[in-house]
Formats: structure tokens, C-alpha cells, sequence
């Protein structure tokens, strides 16, 4: 049986900046909007591969602060193209490609403090 669809993670307008670098910025159904830097975004990959790198993070000792830490360069956006009716994938300056942003997961990932309430907060119930 389907899932009820959620319809405050329906987006109304949604712009990639990709020549500017400024991000995403979605408008949502509820009125909300949501803006996205991709650095944030990238750190957030949903694909497979990153997920499992996040989550064996988070069960590693913490290391040591590095004094000294690589620079690595700020990560832009080289393209982004929509996937189906339902999700953007961005392809990344340092060449990761696989993450499919869904709208679903877009709100959920919001950087601002009432959706990280609402939605962040309701999603690890239900994945609990």
C-alpha cells in the first residue's frame, strides 16, 4: 500500500543557481520557503555511498582536530537536471554525481531550525 503523500513536500517553484553558485531555493506548498547551499547539499548526499561514509562516521572515535587541515576547495554546482516530476540531481565540482535530491527528502534536509523540527524529527521516528 502507498505511502500518504505529504503535500507540505510539494514544491510550487524550484530554482538552481547554478552559474551564480548561490544553490537551490524551493517554494513550497505550505507557503515555506527553502534555500539550499551546495556545500550543504553535498554534504547531504542521499545516494548509497555517501549515507554509508555519514553513518561510519558517526560510529568512528572522533580523530584529533588537525591544526593544520587540507584546504579543499568550496564545492559549486557544474549541472543539475530534474528527475522525473519528483527529484534534481547535481552533478558537484569535485565530480560526484549519483545523489537524486527528492523533493520528500529535500524538505526533510531544510537547514532551518522549524522543518528540522517537523520533518527531521518525524523521519528518524519512523526509520526508529
Amino acid at each position: 500500500m502507498p505511502l500518504p503523500i505529504d503535500s507540505r513536500k510539494k514544491p510550487t517553484d524550484v530554482k538552481v543557481f547554478v552559474t551564480t553558485g548561490e544553490g537551490v531555493a524551493i517554494a513550497w506548498s505550505d507557503g515555506h520557503a527553502s534555500r539550499y547551499t551546495f556545500p550543504y547539499l553535498r554534504d547531504e548526499c542521499p545516494c548509497a555511498t555517501c549515507r554509508d561514509e555519514r553513518e561510519k562516521k558517526a560510529q568512528d572515535k572522533p580523530a584529533a582536530a588537525n591544526p593544520l587541515p587540507m584546504f579543499k576547495p568550496r564545492v559549486t554546482a557544474k549541472s543539475a537536471t530534474s528527475v522525473g516530476n519528483y527529484a534534481i540531481q547535481i552533478q558537484f565540482s569535485d565530480g560526484h554525481s549519483t545523489g537524486i535530491y527528492s523533493f520528500d527528502a529535500l524538505r526533510e534536509l531544510c537547514p532551518c531550525e522549524a522543518c528540522a523540527k517537523e520533518f527531521r524529527h518525524a523521519a528518524k521516528e519512523t526509520t526508529a
